[in-house]
């Protein structure tokens, strides 16, 4: 018999996070989107009925996460997946041709991928810990984003890297330290997709990214994103482990 889920997933509005809030739901669980988009959470909780709602949150302010979590507890009951989804890419080089990269720009991208993810995994595995065990112990499951920019950085990505470099990091220490608790933790580092950020660079450079695919030869739908979420859901050995989700490719320098 499979799980119910009562997920949150945060940047649920588009992307990826949408994608894992319409297979939560189409897998009979409930999703709560946390997001700043508010017009796009309007409009995807009325398409997807009462199994959807959500919650306007920054995820860099942990009353904002702290409220959302609760409320979220309140509506939908005890929640068992948390799906890190809410991140931003502002490129920029080390020595650009007019200026140093801005400092203020990679706090920023470092606050938003990392210090965001951080603030969930807390508040959430605090509330998931209360749960009650299954005959597995199993209390509940959470999936960061990474990038394959962790490993792979671009001259131009070193905020963005660092940032998901930095998730990477966090998932071993956490999958070790709530492993008591029977709370699951793994990351999935996701290639080239369909995504707002990814169609928001410019022609040449989105071009040039598609040309360096292998196979498929194409962009990840952000479907197979979100199947990949429930598959770590639903397999408990899957634990502690960052899953490459990118048809084999490998970026070059630039």
């Amino acid at each position: 018999m499979k799980k119910k889920i009562n997920a949150i997933i945060s940047g649920g509005a588009s992307g990826l996070g949408e994608a894992t809030v319409r297979k939560v739901i189409e897998y009979g669980g409930k999703a709560t989107i946390l997001d700043n988009q508010e017009n796009k959470c309007i409009s995807l909780s009325e398409e997807l009925g009462d199994s959807c709602s959500f919650e306007i949150t920054d995820v860099t302010n942990e009353l904002s996460i702290e409220k959302a979590i609760l409320n979220t507890i309140e509506k939908n009951g005890s929640l068992n997946l948390l799906v890190n989804c809410a991140g931003i890419g502002i490129p920029g080089k080390l020595i650009g041709k007019d200026s140093l990269h801005s400092s203020t720009i990679f706090e920023k991208v470092i606050k938003v991928n990392l210090l965001g993810t951080f603030n969930l995994i807390k508040y959430a595995a605090d509330k998931m810990k209360d749960n009650i065990p299954d005959d597995e112990n199993f209390r509940g499951v959470i999936v960061n984003t990474s990038s394959i920019a962790a490993y792979d950085g671009q001259i131009g990505q070193v905020a963005y890297s660092a940032s998901k470099g930095g998730v990477v990091g966090l998932t071993l220490p956490v999958a070790r330290e709530l492993a008591k608790y029977g709370i699951r933790v793994c990351t999935i580092a996701p290639g080239l997709f369909e995504t707002p950020m990814l169609k928001g660079l410019p022609e040449k450079a989105y071009e040039a990214l598609l040309e360096t695919t292998l196979y498929p030869k194409r962009l990840g739908k952000p479907e197979e994103y979100a199947k990949l979420v429930l598959s770590i859901f639903e397999n408990n050995m899957l634990n502690g482990e960052i899953i490459r989700l990118d048809g084999s490719i490998r970026l070059a320098p630039k």
